[in-house]
């Protein structure tokens, strides 16, 4: 995938339409020179709905990320690190099998972490990551 032109220290933000960004004040993602990083992603589709099944709702915090990376031009394999919250430890095994469906071949550097709560309560799991293309 070709990389976007750039000084090193250009920030460029990807968007990602969320209601948080303007008023949080965060970008989806950040990339400056050949770092991507990846705010915290949460399961919400585009109509504000949230899927209670915890696989499916990493899944889509991974086509979120995915998705950042790509307009910020990295790729999964481009993935170094990633740090799952989850609220419930129950859910790690479901979880875990979605981020290995993504990540099995690229073996990022990944934390898996139980916190007691998300934003929204709707919300069992959130994920960040940070790549380094070329």
């Amino acid at each position: 995938m070709d990389q976007p032109s750039q000084p090193r220290n250009k920030r460029v933000l990807v968007a990602s339409g969320s209601p948080y960004e303007a008023t949080i004040g965060f970008s989806r993602a950040v990339r400056v020179g050949d770092r991507v990083a990846v705010a915290g992603t949460a399961p919400i589709w585009p109509d504000g709905s949230c899927d209670p099944d915890p696989a499916i709702q990493a899944r889509r915090c991974l086509e979120i990320i995915l998705a950042a990376l790509e307009e910020a031009g990295a790729a999964a394999e481009d993935v170094i690190r990633t740090r799952t919250y989850l609220t419930d430890a129950s859910d790690a095994d479901a979880v875990g099998r979605v981020h290995g469906e993504v990540f099995g071949d690229v073996r990022p550097a990944s934390t898996m972490v139980v916190v007691a709560a998300l934003l929204d309560p709707r919300w069992k799991v959130e994920i960040e990551a940070d790549a380094v293309t070329g």
